[in-house]
C-alpha cells in the first residue's frame, strides 16, 4: 500500500510541479518580449517583473510540496541578508531535488536564486521549464578534448558565461554555481581523490565568471544541505522521499584583491579565488558532519 501511495505523491508532484511552470511560462514569455527593444530602462523593469513571477511560481511549488511531502525542511539563513541586493551562491550537489531545496531556502530572503546550468539538461522537462520560468542560462561548454583540438572554444565559452552573468547584473539577483561541477557520489569522490569528507573539489570558473559580470557583488553565500535519506534520484525527489531536510546558509565577504580581475587572464587571481573557495570548502565539510541526521 506505501508503495500505491508513493507512486501516487510522485505522479501527482511531477504534474503539479509541471502545471505551476507551465501557468507561469505563459506571461513570463509575453513580458520578455519587449526585451529585444534595446532600452535599459526597459530591461531594468522587464527584469523585476519577470523576477515578481519567478518568485510567485517558486512560492506556488512551495505550497504544493507542503500538501503533497509535509515537508520538514530546517532552514537556516543569515540575518544579514536581503532581497534588495547582489550575491554570487554555491551550495553542495546531491540531487536535482537541491534545485528547488534551494531555491525555497532563499525565497523572500534573498533575491531570485538563478542557477548555472549545463546545457545537456535543457531535454529533461521540468529542468527546461524551470530554465524559462526563472530566467536561468544553460551555458555550453565544449570538452576538454575538444578544447584542446581548439584552444579558442575555451575563450568562446568564457564570454558566453560572462554575457549570462551580465543579464544578472540589471536587477538584485543570486547567480548560484553547484560548485562541484556534478552530483556527489561516494564513486566520483573516490576517482578524484578529494580531501574533502562528503565533497567533492570545487571548481571556481562559474563564480569567478559570474562575478566579473556582476560588479556589485560584495558577498558570496554558501549553502549546506544534508537529507535524511539516502535516496536521490529525481523519482525519488517527485515521491517525497527527501521531504526531511537541514539547509544552513553562511555569508562571507569577498575580498577585494578577487574583484575585477580577469579569470581567464590572471593566473594569480585564478588561484586566489580557488583558496578562498577552499577555505568554504573545509568549513563546508565540518558543516555536513555537524547537521546529519
Amino acid at each position: 500500500m506505501d508503495e500505491v501511495r508513493r507512486f501516487f505523491v510522485g505522479i501527482l508532484t511531477f504534474f503539479a510541479i509541471l502545471i505551476i511552470l507551465s501557468f507561469w511560462l505563459i506571461p513570463l514569455t509575453i513580458a520578455n518580449a519587449p526585451r529585444i527593444i534595446p532600452n535599459k530602462n526597459l530591461k531594468i523593469y522587464l527584469g523585476s517583473v519577470s523576477n515578481k513571477m519567478g518568485n510567485a511560481a517558486v512560492a506556488n511549488i512551495t505550497t504544493a510540496l507542503k500538501i503533497l511531502h509535509k515537508l520538514e525542511w530546517d532552514i537556516q539563513i543569515p540575518k544579514d541578508v536581503n532581497t534588495e541586493t547582489w550575491y554570487i551562491a554555491v551550495s553542495n550537489h546531491q540531487s536535482w531535488a537541491d534545485i528547488f531545496v534551494l531555491l525555497i531556502a532563499g525565497h523572500k530572503k534573498i533575491p531570485l536564486v538563478k542557477f548555472f546550468m549545463k546545457k545537456e539538461l535543457q531535454w529533461i522537462p521540468i529542468i527546461y521549464l524551470v530554465h524559462k520560468t526563472i530566467d536561468m542560462p544553460f551555458l555550453n561548454r565544449h570538452s576538454r578534448a575538444q578544447i584542446q583540438a581548439n584552444p579558442e572554444l575555451k575563450k568562446v565559452d568564457y564570454e558566453n558565461a560572462k554575457k549570462a552573468a551580465k543579464r544578472f547584473s540589471r536587477n538584485p539577483a543570486t547567480a548560484f554555481s553547484f560548485a562541484e561541477g556534478t552530483r556527489f557520489s561516494f564513486q566520483k569522490h573516490t576517482a578524484q581523490k578529494s580531501p574533502y569528507s562528503n565533497l567533492l573539489k570545487p571548481k571556481i570558473g562559474a563564480l569567478a565568471i559570474a562575478l566579473s559580470g556582476m560588479p556589485q557583488v560584495n558577498t558570496l553565500i554558501d549553502f549546506t544541505v544534508v537529507y535524511s535519506s539516502k535516496k536521490r534520484s529525481t523519482w525519488d525527489f517527485l515521491c517525497g522521499d527527501l521531504s526531511k531536510a537541514k539547509v544552513v546558509a553562511k555569508t562571507y565577504a569577498l575580498p577585494k584583491n578577487l574583484k575585477n580581475r580577469s579569470f581567464e587572464e590572471e593566473d594569480d587571481y585564478r588561484k586566489s579565488f580557488q583558496t578562498f573557495v577552499d577555505a568554504i570548502w573545509l568549513e563546508k565539510q565540518q558543516t555536513i558532519k555537524d547537521l546529519k541526521f
